[in-house]
């Protein structure tokens, strides 16, 4: 039917210009922007999932940092007790000399006097270890009690994305044991001078033992350290696969987009020329009345 008043023809290809338009606009931005998701109008569900899977990757990587700053600490407090062993194997070098037949009084005070200084350096070591500003083995003042980070109770990491994915070390017994060990094999670690090397050979023995618990919480701290190694290991394998199942559902396959964004702009070419061409239609009307 030809009509001054409606145009049919002219309507439908408006109609279909301003969807190949719409289509056209959502395929540029994607191929601006990266994603194939640029709101939930895209894929309200596919966003929802997606922002669950960030929110997860971002945890994840967090966890990360948390056990390598975890590792750095317990490395430190390991250094230091591999400073304990050695002051404490030279105390026993000093003790096994001073026991001997051959040394004489004025030997025996010059040995005390070294072992006293080392005493002193023991309770220096575990005054002082510190990490972050935080004392690892006492308060920092009182080196004959267990405190600090490692030596009040369990410390707890968080090794995971979710509220239950923490990790607990407790070397706290360990340290009030070899502490108490360290007090009992020389009075200078209390801060008054001693004689140890004047009495009978049995600290010797007391420094073997003092020896064994450093040993002690140097494994306990060893193996917390390797399992944070381990779990830093599976967070990274669990991001890198969180991640690329986010990026499927996020971003815009380029080679499929380029595609459609060719495609609509010919549709949008096509249907801008029919609409010339239908609007051309009320012509015919006007044809007729002549």
């Amino acid at each position: 039917m030809l009509s001054l008043h409606t145009n049919a023809a002219s309507l439908s290809s408006q109609n279909a210009v301003g969807n190949t338009q719409k289509s056209l606009t959502t395929s540029l931005t994607r191929l601006g922007t990266g994603y194939r998701v640029n709101s939930a109008m895209d894929d309200a569900a596919g966003l929802q999932i997606a922002t669950r899977l960030n929110a997860q990757t971002r945890g994840m990587a967090v966890a990360q940092r948390n056990t390598q700053n975890g590792i750095s600490m317990m490395q430190t407090a390991e250094g230091a007790f591999n400073e304990l062993t050695n002051v404490l194997l030279r105390m026993k070098d000093l003790a096994t000399e001073a026991f001997n037949a051959s040394s004489t009084t004025d030997d025996k005070a010059a040995l005390q006097a070294e072992y006293d200084a080392l005493g002193t350096e023991l309770s220096n070591i575990v005054k002082s270890t510190s990490f972050g500003g935080s004392t690892l083995f006492s308060d920092g003042a009182d080196a004959t009690a267990a405190a600090g980070l490692l030596g009040t109770a369990a410390i707890t990491f968080q090794i995971g994305a979710s509220a239950n994915e923490t990790m607990e070390v407790d070397v706290s017994t360990g340290l009030g044991t070899l502490i108490a060990a360290l007090g009992g094999i020389s009075t200078a670690y209390a801060g008054t001078p001693g004689a140890e090397l004047s009495g009978t050979n049995s600290v010797i023995t007391d420094i073997g033992d003092a020896i064994n618990a450093v040993g002690t919480v140097r494994a306990q701290l060893g193996a917390s350290s390797n399992r944070l190694e381990h779990v830093y290991n599976n967070l990274g394998n669990m991001i890198l696969n969180t991640s690329a199942s986010r990026g499927r559902i996020l971003d815009v396959d380029y080679a499929t987009e380029t595609s459609n964004s060719t495609s609509k702009q010919l549709l949008l070419q096509a249907g801008t020329s029919a609409l010339k061409q239908s609007s051309s239609l009320s012509q015919l009307v006007m044809s007729l009345m002549q």
